[in-house]
Formats: structure tokens, C-alpha cells, sequence
């Protein structure tokens, strides 16, 4: 069991330094993939990676999030009704997608979805030998085929997790407006109430951890293949597996540090 132990510390201690170190090579390689600034070619796969990555993504991450958004009233509703405050159940809703689902939700669809296409992809090119060549003729593989997926998601990740977000408040009202008959203006006017500034930064540094977490761990899985087209399977696991995780690890991180700074205190 202590052999396990160590040798699965000992796995995890090289992701992160690998991670690290395909972070830092992505934000060189970055600036040649920016529009006007970069290479045309590359910024042109950018944009193609945010459709990928983010515009097919949005009916997914909007129904899941409306799903959990109306889950959420209802099950407020049920408790705080015994109180006769199910006016709070805006309160409840606004406050926890703002700072915490909205983000979430996102991070989690996008861990089953980009970071699992990611890896197919990459796997391929290694399986292939694609990757191998662009070595051989002397050309980066991360500023051709990673930093683009980056800065398309750096892009869509927020945007998705502010949708997301707005479906999931939206819920809410479709409950109260069916349950209670509250009307559009008065649930919105508390909804912008319970808004704060604060709790709209932390959701959006939060998409951008997942993005960055989803994109690298995806290429990072992807690259490691190693075998038949069959390896390609393992590869696409393991990046779900492990996105997901760090996803939420992180979501449990930064909501820790902000709490330390005070971002998360009520008022």
C-alpha cells in the first residue's frame, strides 16, 4: 500500500510539473496566435477553435445549467416556504450561480466535452506521427495546435459560464413565476439586489482556471499516447478523468482563497 502511495505521489507531483512547464511554453507561443499581432493562419484556427470549444458548447451548458438552476428554487422553496420567506429563494439562486454553479456547471460540461475532443485529437496526431513531423521540420507542435486551443478557450470559457449563469437565475424565475406568480420585475429587480461586483470577478478568474486546467490537461493526456489507434480510448478517458477532477479541485482552491481574502463574506 506505502508503494502505491508514494508511487501515485510521485505521478501526480510530475503532472503538475509537466502542466507547468506546458503552461509556460503556451503563454510564449501565445502572442503569435493574437489577431493582427499574430500569425494569420494562426489566429484563423483560433477563431475555429471558438466555435469549437465554446458556440457548440452553449445549448449544453445553458439546459444544464437552467436544469440545476430550477432544481435549486425548488429545493429552497420546499424548505424556506415553512419559514415564509421564499422570497430569499432569489437570494439563494442569484448568490450561488454568481459566485459558485455558474462557473461550475460550465467547467464540468466542457471537462466531458472539449477536454475529450482535445485529447482525441492530439492522440491521433501522435498515433499518426503528425506531431513528430512538425518536429522534424523544425515548427513548435504547442504554437500550432496548443495555444490556439487556449486562447479560444481563454475567449469562450467566461462567456460560457456568464450564460450559463443567466440561465441559471432565469430558472429560478420560471419557478417562482409558476409556484408564487412573481412577476419578471419584481424577481430581476432582487436579482440585481444580490449581484455583486465581487462575486462576478471571482465566477469569471474561476472560468478562467477551468479553461486553462480543461485545455492543458486534454493536450497533456493527448501527447502521452502511446500504441495503437486503441490507446487513443485511454488517452480520451484519462483527460475526462483528470479535468473534471482538477476542475473542481481548483473551484475548491480559489473559493478557499477568496474566502481567506474576504471576497466571500455576506454584505
Amino acid at each position: 500500500m506505502l508503494e502505491l502511495l508514494g508511487r501515485r505521489t510521485i505521478d501526480g507531483i510530475a503532472d503538475v510539473g509537466s502542466l507547468t512547464i506546458q503552461l509556460s511554453r503556451t503563454l510564449l507561443a501565445l502572442p503569435r496566435t493574437l489577431p493582427i499581432a499574430g500569425s494569420r493562419r494562426r489566429w484563423r484556427t483560433a477563431v475555429q477553435q471558438m466555435l469549437a470549444i465554446g458556440v457548440s458548447a452553449m445549448p449544453v451548458a445553458a439546459v444544464m445549467a437552467f436544469c440545476v438552476g430550477y432544481v435549486a428554487a425548488l429545493q429552497a422553496a420546499a424548505e424556506l416556504r415553512r419559514f415564509e420567506a421564499t422570497r430569499y429563494v432569489v437570494d439563494l439562486v442569484t448568490v450561488s450561480f454568481t459566485r459558485e454553479l455558474g462557473a461550475l456547471i460550465t467547467g464540468i460540461v466542457l471537462s466531458g466535452r472539449s477536454a475529450s475532443a482535445i485529447a482525441a485529437e492530439v492522440a491521433t496526431m501522435v498515433v499518426t506521427e503528425e506531431v513528430d513531423s512538425l518536429r522534424v521540420m523544425g515548427l513548435d507542435p504547442v504554437e500550432f495546435t496548443l495555444a490556439p486551443k487556449y486562447l479560444g478557450a481563454l475567449i469562450t470559457v467566461p462567456c460560457l459560464t456568464v450564460l450559463s449563469t443567466f440561465c441559471g437565475i432565469a430558472a429560478g424565475y420560471v419557478f417562482l413565476a409558476l409556484s408564487i406568480d412573481m412577476t419578471a420585475r419584481v424577481y430581476f429587480r432582487e436579482v440585481v439586489n444580490s449581484i455583486q461586483v465581487r462575486d462576478i470577478v471571482l465566477t469569471l478568474v474561476k472560468s478562467v482556471l477551468f479553461a486553462t486546467v480543461i485545455v492543458q490537461v486534454g493536450y497533456m493526456e493527448g501527447l502521452r499516447v502511446s500504441g495503437g489507434p486503441e490507446a487513443v480510448g485511454h488517452g480520451t478517458t484519462a483527460a475526462v478523468v483528470k479535468a473534471t477532477f482538477l476542475v473542481i479541485l481548483a473551484d475548491l482552491l480559489a473559493a478557499a482563497l477568496f474566502y481567506l481574502m474576504g471576497w466571500s463574506a455576506v454584505g
